[in-house]
């Protein structure tokens, strides 16, 4: 096969796969054993076998090909001329009509420091080992600033531990301002807002500490923080935006189908997996353990793959009840949203999995929504115990605070905050918001005050108001954000 061929291939070719390739030294196959990466038509990332020695490979097709090799090949260039560590660059080539390709060293058992970061991200906060991963991060981003450079798509998963040494990859994100000469602090302080913007919400209070890291590798610039900060925000807004755009369309995360007659969004890694299920989702919903059987809802536990999944279908109860949904967004698909937004955001609930609408000429009927399933206790069984004796752990009560601060932070309501919404998960340490159709993130200071109310007085109205867990809630949780006259 060669390259040309490649391009008709799909998203999941079989593998392993023989592509034809020449350079200087002759023609030579190239075999794929492994997909990384695959943006279908255009970009294909593989560990591949090379000449008989393991390489990365990535092989650019499609009309914008010639660009994107020129970018990738020009970028690797740039990093190891400055001296920065990067895999090298063993073979590269472009034909015209067909493609390019760029093979690289391949570092076997490197692992990125997204990986890296997610081992620990449980730990408590700015813990040894978190400091450890964005210390590493923060000194190869200023290296890279030290010379000019920056990754304009800068994140975790393309910085590599291996031997002992933080390799840069991704060549096709790396800019330029003046090769050799200290990046420009405009430039800097954009690039570690992006970085930083991707790290839990948390840590901002602690980016003045981080930045030592940073400052030690290069202290070119003196760095304002609150320009830092205000670029943090810029860039935490955009991810947000450009994410809710993807949930709903094709992608390489989400697989979506969106029609006159139904709508159906699946995570890509699920497709084939719950292909049976979204055929025929009812068939599941007779067969598990119901876990609620009511009028406007029915929620099932259903066994799947060696996996507990909830599948909730939202019913139409009357004619009366369709002409009142059928001309707006299903709550399913409400809790899609919301569910991908929490996550995002880096609140807990159980990851959303697929969301389905029935529908005819655009108008909606049932919909469904699959989750993973949560095997926590809710948090009125958590502390039952608790009530009227000693008070709860301290580790779930400070759980408690930060799912609170969370909300306050980011200007979210639940909109239905009844204990058996909110469990623990034993795994994390964290609690989790389930039962979304009613969430919604505020752009107004004023309706979220509002909200914020209504969410924490029913909370508390989970426990009798004389008891002795209800009036330590009661001092813990935060009161009402203030509203001044400018909101």
């Amino acid at each position: 096969m060669n390259l040309a061929e490649l391009r008709q291939v799909g998203r999941a070719p079989a593998l392993p796969l023989a592509i034809e390739l020449a350079d200087a030294a002759g023609s030579a196959e190239l075999t794929l054993q492994r997909l990384l990466r695959v943006l279908p038509g255009q970009r294909y990332v593989a560990q591949a076998e090379w000449r008989g020695r393991p390489v990365l490979a990535k092989l650019l097709v499609g009309d914008k090909a010639a660009r994107h090799f020129q970018r990738e090949r020009d970028g690797a260039r740039q990093l190891a001329e400055q001296g920065l560590k990067t895999p090298a660059l063993l073979a590269d080539g472009l034909r015209e009509g067909e493609g390019g390709w760029l093979l690289f060293e391949y570092l076997d058992d490197a692992e990125s420091l997204w990986n890296a970061w997610r081992a620990v991200e449980d730990q408590p906060l700015l813990s040894g080992d978190q400091q450890a991963v964005l210390a590493d991060a923060l000194v190869s981003i200023a290296q890279m600033h030290a010379k000019g450079l920056w990754q304009a798509d800068l994140h975790l998963d393309n910085l590599l531990r291996h031997s002992g040494q933080l390799f840069v990859i991704d060549g096709g994100g790396v800019q330029v301002e003046t090769a050799g000469q200290p990046l420009s602090r405009g430039k800097v302080l954009e690039n570690l807002g992006m970085f930083f913007a991707q790290l839990p919400a948390e840590v901002q209070p602690f980016i003045e500490e981080l930045l030592v890291h940073y400052l030690l590798a290069n202290g070119e610039h003196a760095l304002p923080l609150e320009a830092l900060l205000a670029e943090v925000v810029k860039v935490r807004r955009w991810r947000l935006r450009d994410y809710m755009k993807k949930i709903a369309r094709d992608c390489s995360l989400f697989h979506a189908k969106v029609g006159a007659f139904g709508l159906r969004v699946v995570r890509r890694e699920c497709v084939d997996e719950f292909a049976t299920l979204l055929a025929q989702p009812d068939v599941p919903l007779a067969q598990g353990r119901a876990l609620k059987q009511g009028g406007s809802a029915t929620v099932t536990q259903v066994r799947q793959s060696d996996r507990d999944l909830v599948v909730k279908r939202y019913n139409i109860k009357s004619f009366i009840h369709c002409l009142k949904r059928f001309w707006r967004p299903s709550r399913a698909w409400h809790s899609w949203v919301e569910g991908n937004r929490l996550q995002l955001l880096g609140i807990d609930t159980p990851q959303p999995l697929a969301v389905l609408e029935r529908r005819w000429c655009w108008l909606r009927g049932r919909a469904y929504l699959i989750t993973e399933y949560c095997r926590g206790q809710d948090i009125i069984a958590r502390f039952q115990a608790y009530q009227d004796g000693p008070p709860p752990p301290e580790a779930e009560l400070l759980a408690l605070d930060r799912l609170f601060a969370a909300l306050l932070r980011e200007r979210i309501s639940h909109g239905d905050f009844k204990g058996s919404n909110v469990f623990w998960d034993e795994n994390v340490g964290r609690w989790l918001l389930i039962d979304l159709d009613a969430m919604q993130q505020h752009r107004s200071a004023r309706s979220f005050a509002r909200a914020y109310a209504r969410d924490r007085a029913r909370f508390l109205r989970n426990w009798p108001a004389d008891s002795a867990l209800h009036q330590l809630l009661n001092q813990r949780i935060p009161l009402t954000p203030a509203v001044g006259s400018a909101d």
